[in-house]
């Protein structure tokens, strides 16, 4: 059962479990697949999790939601909140990191690159240090754009793997990368909507009451 946090005649508000994959699958368990069979009536996605990552997302629920959400995310009116742990320290408390990457759709492997050319795309984040223990920091992320894998190879690129990301270097999952809240215009109404969920279990239970924050998440 997908734990839903809103719902309209519009759109649908949920928590994507790690492991589910953000698009249809051929065996019929993505995420769209399984809240149609759940909700009723189809679902579009309009932005992108990694299957591993799991998190608060939107999808439409007509076509008209989904051109009106796209438009949003394509306009800067998606806001993006992530959580995630690095393995090492960030040198500084906070800050914003540019970079260019490529993404390699053979390996699907996303790189930073030093010049522009052919299938390069400006990425850039926001981040700031929650809790710094030796070997790791839990971090919050606000992204202003949407790259393959841009939190996993932004830090990655800077000796920053994310705990378990074994594609970038960060070790065996679960990929410790969690979309925490997102923040978007109503597709009808343009009224401004936010859902946040924190992350529960394994090593966010460690780390979130270090940084004031509940390891368990209150209703509403």
């Amino acid at each position: 059962m997908i734990q839903i946090l809103y719902r309209d005649s519009s759109l649908l508000v949920c928590l994507k479990p790690p492991g589910v994959h953000a698009q249809d699958a051929p065996d019929g368990g993505g995420l769209p697949q399984l809240l149609a069979a759940q909700e009723g009536g189809a679902c579009y996605p309009v932005h992108r999790l990694d299957q591993g990552v799991g998190g608060v997302m939107v999808l439409a629920r007509t076509r008209p939601a989904a051109a009106a959400l796209s438009a949003a995310i394509q306009s800067g009116g998606f806001q993006k909140d992530y959580l995630c742990v690095a393995l090492g320290q960030p040198e500084e408390d906070q800050g914003t990191w540019r970079d260019l990457l490529l993404h390699d759709r053979a390996r699907n492997k996303s790189f930073v690159v030093s010049r522009p050319r052919a299938g390069v795309k400006e990425a850039s984040l926001d981040y700031r240090v929650l809790v710094r223990q030796p070997d790791r920091a839990l971090v919050a992320v606000s992204l202003h754009t949407g790259r393959t894998h841009q939190i996993r190879v932004q830090f990655a690129s800077r000796g920053l793997p994310l705990a378990g990301d074994g594609k970038y270097g960060g070790g065996r999952g679960p990929i410790a990368l969690w979309s925490a809240a997102l923040a978007f215009p109503h597709p009808d109404s343009g009224e401004r909507m936010r859902f946040a969920r924190l992350p529960q279990g394994g090593i966010w239970e460690e780390l979130l009451p270090l940084a004031g924050l509940p390891s368990r998440n209150g209703e509403g």
